[in-house]
């Protein structure tokens, strides 16, 4: 007999555990529709983070073995969303300040100490160099064009600068015209 009442058991105890499962989805699902329901969700609200950016750039420019440029007087439609400065290490010291432009599209500045090629085949998500060229400041600035993002690129002796996004060139060209390293 007492395997018969073991049995039952069993089988009484294999049901309870699926109820009770069952039952605690129930509730742990009702519980987060509640908790759901009271949250407040703001749909109107901007999503894109703005970040400052003064403190970043004075701190590169000490540590930069190069000029470190940043915009100045771009309008408040420019907004900074990412910034940050790396010292140097197997790929260079490298600067990075992105924007969402007026328009809604992606912008950076990009400057590193890295041998030229691969710096700027990485930060253009390897768009290619074109044989027109941009003014730019009284500096001569080389067009370049891809797939996912277009680029103004300037090479000096020890460092690359090169602003990037997929914003149009004459977003672009107004980035770098505003770019200051003092």
């Amino acid at each position: 007999m007492r395997d018969d009442g073991r049995v039952a058991a069993d089988k009484k105890r294999g049901t309870q555990t699926a109820r009770d499962m069952i039952i605690s989805l129930v509730v742990i699902t009702l519980a987060a529709g509640v908790i759901y329901l009271f949250v407040p969700h703001d749909e109107d609200k901007d999503p894109v983070k703005t970040v400052s950016y003064g403190i970043e750039v004075s701190t590169a420019r000490r540590a930069a073995p190069y000029p470190v440029a940043a915009p100045q007087g771009l309008s408040k439609e420019w907004r900074a969303t990412s910034v940050r400065y790396e010292g140097g290490g197997p790929e260079g010291a490298a600067w990075h300040l992105g924007f969402v432009t007026p328009g809604e599209e992606y912008a950076a500045v990009e400057q590193s100490d890295a041998p030229a090629a691969g710096f700027v085949k990485s930060v253009t998500q390897g768009a290619r160099k074109t044989a027109k060229t941009e003014r730019i400041g009284g500096e001569e600035w080389t067009r370049y064009e891809g797939g996912k993002y277009d680029a103004l690129v300037r090479t000096e002796p020890g460092f690359t600068t090169v602003v990037t996004g997929t914003a149009s060139f004459g977003q672009l060209k107004e980035l770098a015209t505003a770019l200051r390293t003092k």
